[in-house]
C-alpha cells in the first residue's frame, strides 16, 4: 500500500483511498467499519497524545501505578466529525474533522488499513489530504456529516 500526504489541514480533511479493484458490498463494509471505530476511538479523545502514560513507561509495566488523576488534568483531544464513506470506480474517500485529536491518530489508521489491506481488501494507494483531478469535492461535506 503507497500511502502519500498532500495539503494537510486537520479541521479539513480529505481521506483518499484507491483500490486495485471496485471495492465489492463486503469490502466496502470492512472499509467503513475500519473507519467508523477508528472515527469512534477519536470522538471519545483516544488519539490523545499528552496522555500517554502506558506507552511512554517502557516495555516492563507490571505492577505500574496508573494515576488518573493526571488523566483528568491533561486537555481533551476529541476528533469532531466525519462524513460518510463515498466510493468512485476503484477509488473511495472520507472528509474528517481531526479536531483537537494528535496525529496518533493518522498512524493508527495506517496501521489498522495496512494489516486490512493484506488480509481483506487491496488498497494500492492511501492518501491524506488534497483533491482528486478526477472527483471534484463540492463542499457540501461539512454540512452532511454523520454524526454518531
Amino acid at each position: 500500500m503507497n500511502i502519500q500526504f498532500r495539503e494537510f489541514n486537520p479541521f479539513d480533511l480529505w481521506i483518499w483511498l484507491e483500490f486495485e479493484t471496485t471495492p465489492s458490498p463486503m469490502e466496502q463494509q470492512y472499509i467503513e467499519e475500519a473507519f467508523d471505530s477508528w472515527y469512534y476511538l477519536g470522538k471519545l479523545g483516544g488519539f490523545n497524545a499528552e496522555n500517554l502514560r502506558v506507552s511512554d513507561a517502557g516495555v516492563d509495566i507490571s505492577y505500574m501505578e496508573y494515576d488518573r488523576g493526571i488523566s483528568e488534568e491533561t486537555l481533551m483531544a476529541p476528533m469532531h466529525n466525519m462524513s460518510d464513506f463515498e466510493y468512485l470506480g476503484t477509488w473511495g474517500r472520507c472528509w474528517i474533522d481531526l479536531g483537537t485529536s494528535d496525529l496518533i491518530a493518522i498512524d493508527v489508521l495506517i496501521n489498522a488499513l495496512t494489516q486490512l489491506s493484506k488480509e481483506f481488501v487491496q488498497i494500492q494507494t492511501l492518501i491524506f489530504g488534497g483533491e482528486n483531478e478526477d472527483w471534484a469535492i463540492d463542499g457540501s461535506h461539512r454540512s452532511m456529516f454523520s454524526e454518531p
